[in-house]
């Protein structure tokens, strides 16, 4: 699997930058206009509509239109999420979308009075051979997407 990492230091504490990002909110917020995102529906792990945090076993079913294309969906489940003294963590995982394989893990930790986000992603994409090879390319992809999303949260977090 093809790896992408990206960090960021937001120059606010760790507690408002783990809520921010635990909730669907956090999501939306920093997800990029061209791509077009539409959450479809959320499920909490015990079948709960719309949960206020997104906790392990959290179900997220999205639609994707980047660059006005044609529509993907995603589906994406929240696998682990730990919390303790000056850092946590969460990982989504892709269970359905344009992608063969798709794990992230969100890394948060205190770094003074700031947060250190640290973004890295394992993925694969569709096509076999060929797709493993291509891989490592598919960064290049990535990066104005976490650009983005690493600009809105200092953004809204630093004021």
């Amino acid at each position: 699997m093809a790896t992408y990492e990206r960090e960021v230091y937001v120059a606010a504490p760790l507690d408002d930058v783990w809520e921010f990002h635990s909730r669907i909110s956090g999501l939306e917020a920093l997800t990029p206009g061209w791509m077009g995102l539409s959450v479809e529906r959320v499920r909490g792990p015990d079948g709960e509509v719309d949960p206020a945090v997104l906790e392990a076993g959290s179900k997220i079913e999205m639609e994707l239109r980047p660059l006005g294309g044609p529509s993907q969906s995603w589906t994406s489940v929240i696998t682990d999420r730990e919390e303790s003294e000056g850092r946590a963590t969460f990982r989504d995982e892709m269970r359905g979308g344009p992608f063969r394989r798709w794990i992230h893990v969100h890394q948060f930790l205190a770094e003074g009075s700031g947060t250190r986000i640290r973004d890295t992603v394992h993925y694969e994409l569709p096509g076999g051979e060929l797709g493993r090879l291509v891989g490592p390319a598919a960064a290049v992809g990535f990066e104005p997407m976490f650009r983005y999303r690493h600009r809105k949260t200092k953004e809204l977090l630093e004021s």
